[in-house]
């Protein structure tokens, strides 16, 4: 069985650690380098010891050079780095011949004014906006399949786009009315020390961040507008709760005028039937993170309140899995003819 060289440039934050799990398990994949300044010249398993053991954990960390990357005979690069740093790169990586799945901000919108406005600085690679496919396995698997740079999605945005989706591209509810509320772990603010993110800080509470105008608002947004066929401005409330990880989210909509509660269910299970990481509960199936968390499953519930005319969608993933890391090997799986269950098929 041929194994695909793979990089992880970024690979000590919470989303690297994510990529390592899958990655070296990974059946057709050799890990041939992992970089971080801060780690440099440490082997993975001294970093994260729960590696230890499994083959390829002796690698050590590198500096992110790209010759030093493409000497490896890498063929693609995750890259887990900040918007803004991602950029740079990934374009050193596309002109080294390598295949590139960002998993920072900095290739999922198309219009680099949003850009500007969301994450205060001008793109650092406009030119490269165009060929950029945004990652949603579900909905773009055929782009996905012939890219040389995949934009992996946010974790708010996967927790949102896939229960809304269908329902917008078949003119099933109405777009001005969609209010989005979710939940996250604290893992989902990376790997770093900040006070607000402290254990003392955090636990035993529970509060909202980032509003009115969270970053991901953006990608958000641009997708849901491509579905509908129209600009959508929608309200998206995020928080931050005690737990290590995981997303739960219920975004509401009214219904549009003559549809039935149960087309809902339909355009679910149509547009997921063979979706192997889309587990749909049905009407009156409520998410639950316990039951996604280190995996690469979104499960999404919905119901229909008769007073309101609103219908209430349900997701729970897990942030740093279906909604970073794994999710980002799937499009990987994709792009080099892997079915799209290898390497995240663990409970």
């Amino acid at each position: 069985m041929k194994r695909i060289k793979v990089a992880i440039v970024g690979a000590s934050g919470y989303t690297g650690m994510e990529l390592l799990r899958c990655l070296l398990v990974h059946p057709q994949v050799e890990l041939v380098a992992v970089t971080s300044r801060q780690e440099a010249g440490k082997p993975l398993a001294t970093v994260f010891p729960r590696f230890a053991g499994i083959p390829g954990s002796g690698l050590a960390f590198s500096e992110p050079d790209p010759d030093g990357i493409a000497a490896t005979g890498a063929e693609a690069a995750f890259l887990a780095l900040p918007h803004g740093v991602a950029a740079e790169i990934a374009r050193a990586l596309l002109e080294r011949g390598l295949r590139v799945i960002d998993l920072s901000a900095d290739f999922r919108l198309r219009d680099p004014a949003v850009y500007q406005e969301f994450y205060g600085h001008e793109h650092p690679a406009p030119d490269l906006l165009g060929e950029a496919v945004y990652g949603l396995p579900e909905v773009r698997a055929d782009a996905i399949r012939g890219a040389r740079l995949v934009a992996s999605p946010g974790c708010y945005p996967t927790s949102i786009l896939l229960p809304l989706l269908p329902l917008l591209r078949e003119k099933l509810v109405d777009p001005a009315t969609i209010v989005a509320n979710s939940m996250s772990g604290v893992s989902g603010a990376g790997r770093k020390a900040d006070l607000t993110l402290l254990f003392c800080e955090c636990n035993e509470s529970l509060r909202a961040y980032g509003v009115p105008k969270h970053r991901h608002l953006s990608e958000i947004e641009q997708e849901l507008g491509i579905a509908a066929g129209e600009k959508v401005t929608i309200s998206f409330i995020p928080h931050l709760v005690p737990v290590n990880s995981g997303i739960a989210t219920t975004t509401t909509a009214t219904l549009s005028p003559g549809i039935l509660p149960e087309a809902v269910g339909e355009a679910l299970s149509a547009a997921y039937r063979d979706c192997p990481f889309v587990r749909l509960l049905g009407r009156g199936g409520c998410a639950d993170t316990k039951n996604v968390t280190r995996t690469n499953f979104i499960d999404i519930g919905w119901q229909h309140d008769p007073r309101t005319n609103r219908v209430l969608l349900m997701s729970a993933e897990d942030n740093l899995g279906k909604g970073a890391g794994g999710q980002a090997v799937q499009s990987f799986n994709l792009m080099f003819g892997i079915p799209h269950t290898a390497g995240l098929q663990n409970p």
